[in-house]
């Protein structure tokens, strides 16, 4: 099955929708709770801890993987996000999606280089 460009855009809203994203590399791991965000169109999640036993290095070596929205498991690949203006603009997204002074400690610390080098953006497949 061919890998889309994006989700479509009712897919992308219901994944937009959500606080936090089930998700997990290859058919093995276990699903965990991310923060995501939707910029124009696109469905980005960043690491906060870099393990090297974590999701974001799961996905490095095995791009294939699933997410939970809502009651329904879709299959994904992810691929590394390298362009510094949909970087930025997705911190802008963080910072509007999440504002609670609890998550404002997260959302400033996920501006660091070695936090937004570990950006992966999620596609159908």
């Amino acid at each position: 099955m061919p890998t889309l460009t994006r989700f479509p855009a009712k897919q992308a809203a219901a994944i937009d929708a959500v606080k936090y994203l089930g998700i997990r590399s290859g058919a093995e791991h276990r699903f965990i709770a991310v923060w995501v965000v939707v910029v124009n169109g696109r469905v980005l999640v960043r690491s906060w801890n870099d393990k090297p036993t974590g999701w974001y290095r799961a996905f490095l070596q095995e791009p294939d993987g699933q997410i939970q929205v809502g009651e329904r498991t879709v299959r994904v690949r992810a691929r590394k996000v390298r362009g510094e203006r949909l970087l930025d603009a997705m911190e802008d997204a963080y910072r509007d999606k999440y504002p609670t002074p609890g998550s404002r400690i997260f959302v400033v610390g996920f501006r660091r280089a070695r936090r937004r080098a570990a950006t992966l953006e999620l596609l159908p497949r």
